[in-house]
């Protein structure tokens, strides 16, 4: 294993500039995802790992060596794609083995190698078929083992599961979170899927317009987002959002609370990063599963019909209609709705001209 260091990193594609002045540190052994939606530059970032992209500036170290402008083939990597990539005429045996056996690597090396990755992959029975005869998880399971046999110091997969419909997605993440902790390699996971991200990362970087906004484990991305495109990005449905002001003075002197024209709120007890400024406008957000609907008359509620119930097996989400602005709520039961409270200790507050959390 070994660990990535980025610095100041500059990457153009033509004319665009898609990275610029990017830093980022993955310690040895970390499974790190990068997610964003598309075009933020996650992908053009694993490729200037790799050496797929030339870098207009900066630095990428990988194991401690600068590799800012070494081949791929020099880097110690191992890389994913999205499309199998898989050889027709070859069979699974050969497919992986086919770098190793261009490399030189002596014979009984490749077959211990292979043996090992077919072991851990599921894919011993599989050896002697072509791509053609196995199914879209099990040609995924196979460019991966291609990538294991490597024995790569850094793995980097390119949303390797996107092609896969949702069943063999989530059979397969569970695979490589249990390859993960058999092969305790660094692994770099890019996706544009919330789900994959939150499950399989130690930690995750939030990409958008080429820079990462908040790079942190994916619990405290979610409870905590640094600004309102993660709080937003993050999350089905959405983070309510709801404008406003806070109010540190007069009747709510030696406090803070919220206030806007349809609700007031006491978040006396935000951890604010600074003391509150009186009248600063704000957002205040709050996720779906900390709005507690219930039937309009609950002391401390806001009446808000129910506009839309979504069934969602184990839980369903309603959406309640507040003075024209959508309030989702996910509840665990069929309960009507009708009014909903807010849970003052799991909301964030952003300042409104700076989208940054407070």
């Amino acid at each position: 294993m070994a660990n990535v260091s980025i610095r100041n990193l500059q990457v153009r594609l033509g004319a665009n500039r898609v990275i610029e002045s990017l830093d980022l540190d993955v310690a040895a052994g970390e499974f790190i995802v990068l997610l964003g939606p598309s075009g933020c530059g996650k992908s053009t970032l694993l490729h200037s790992i790799a050496g797929l992209n030339d870098a207009a500036g900066g630095s990428i170290h990988i194991g401690g060596r600068d590799m800012t402008w070494a081949d791929p083939k020099d880097r110690g990597i191992a890389l994913v794609f999205q499309s199998y990539a898989l050889y027709p005429t070859m069979n699974v045996e050969a497919n992986m083995s086919f770098g190793l056996r261009i490399g030189g690597t002596p014979k009984a090396e490749i077959a211990r190698r292979v043996a090992r990755a077919a072991e851990m992959l599921q894919l011993g029975p599989l050896l002697k078929r072509k791509p053609a005869e196995l199914s879209g998880g099990q040609r995924q399971r196979v460019a991966i083992g291609r990538a294991i046999v490597r024995e790569a110091g850094v793995f980097l997969f390119d949303e390797p599961l996107s092609n896969l419909d949702a069943k063999l997605r989530t059979e397969l993440r569970r695979e490589l979170k249990r390859l993960h902790a058999r092969l305790g390699a660094t692994m770099i996971y890019v996706t544009h899927d919330q789900v994959e991200a939150m499950t399989l990362a130690d930690r995750m970087a939030v990409m958008q317009g080429g820079a990462i906004r908040q790079f942190d484990t994916p619990d405290a991305v979610y409870r905590a987002p640094e600004n309102l495109f993660v709080a937003t990005f993050l999350g089905s449905p959405g983070m309510n959002l709801f404008p406003g002001r806070l109010d540190t003075g007069g009747a709510a002197a030696g406090g803070a609370w919220f206030l806007n024209d349809q609700l007031t709120l006491d978040v006396s007890r935000y951890p604010f990063r600074q003391p509150p400024v009186h009248g600063q406008s704000v957002v205040l957000g709050v996720r779906p599963e900390d709005v507690d609907a219930g039937s309009a008359g609950t002391p401390g509620s806001y009446r808000a019909p129910v506009t839309l119930v979504e069934a969602m097996g184990a839980h369903r989400v309603l959406w309640h209609d507040f003075h024209g602005c959508e309030v989702a709520a996910i509840v665990p039961d069929d309960r009507a709705g009708g009014a909903f409270t807010l849970r003052p200790e799991r909301i964030s507050l952003f300042d409104e001209a700076t989208k940054q959390r407070l």
